[in-house]
């Protein structure tokens, strides 16, 4: 990685931790959106660099609290998710090396349906959804995960459904990230497609995401949280069009 792709890669990553910071989610999503709209890392390097930032933010907040575990849902949602992880980090390691078009179009696809997702408040259920709908959405979390290292999007939208205490949700999510992005690292590390060292320098990205989270909290903008919502739902939306329509067109042209 070039100076100035490392001084980009550090750009996007705070402006990903800073908005992560004010609306909840979107870390992994716009981090890697604008890996794949600037060609700053290959995806697969991008995505073992985000679950190691996931897993250094998702630990600090662990830190501050864990007692509140929903384990029983956990447990669900990991028996789903961790099989399913393994199928999306070979799909990512077999598209990345013969259909690269096909892989950005279904990041694409990804960033929309789950900005899309998230750009709703979810409306509270009277009572818990049943034992299955965990592991759907904690297998399609894990399918995401293993992909593209963004498991949370169809998880937070679930779990803040639920008839339960707040710290319950937070802390529920952030230990399924931490669990899923321990066994996707390990992944990487024992398929021996780590990032060459150059690249590893995207790990400077650590204390940027840590000062941006800061910032965040101290200074945040003079705007309200839904209208915050609304812009970082525009930006995902729009990253994922950008990504999605030109590899449509390459796979038309490709076609013909």
């Amino acid at each position: 990685m070039s100076g100035a792709e490392l001084i980009g890669f550090l750009v996007l990553t705070g402006a990903a931790a800073y908005a992560q910071t004010l609306t909840g989610f979107a870390f992994g999503l716009i981090t890697m959106g604008g890996v794949g709209l600037t060609g700053l890392l290959s995806l697969p390097d991008a995505a073992m660099i985000v679950s190691v930032l996931t897993l250094v933010n998702a630990t600090q907040m662990l830190l501050k609290g864990w007692r509140d575990v929903a384990w029983r849902e956990f447990g669900i949602v990991m028996a789903a998710s961790i099989p399913l992880l393994f199928v999306g980090y070979w799909l990512l390691e077999w598209l990345a090396g013969t259909q690269a078009d096909v892989l950005r179009l279904i990041l694409g696809l990804v960033i929309i349906v789950s900005s899309l997702q998230l750009a709703r408040k979810p409306e509270p259920l009277a009572k818990q959804s049943p034992d299955g709908s965990f592991g759907f959405f904690g297998g399609i979390a894990g399918l995401m995960g293993g992909m593209f290292s963004t498991a949370g999007p169809p998880l937070v939208y679930h779990f803040y459904r639920q008839p339960m205490p707040l710290a319950t949700v937070r802390e529920t999510l952030v230990t399924v990230f931490v669990l899923n992005a321990v066994f996707r690292i390990g992944l990487v590390v024992l398929s021996g497609n780590l990032p060459s060292g150059s690249t590893l320098t995207g790990l400077l990205a650590i204390p940027g995401v840590m000062g941006a989270t800061y910032a965040a909290r101290r200074w945040p903008p003079p705007v309200s949280p839904a209208t915050m919502r609304r812009i970082v739902f525009i930006l995902l939306f729009l990253s994922g069009v950008s990504l999605g329509a030109p590899a449509v067109t390459h796979l038309l042209g490709a076609t013909r």
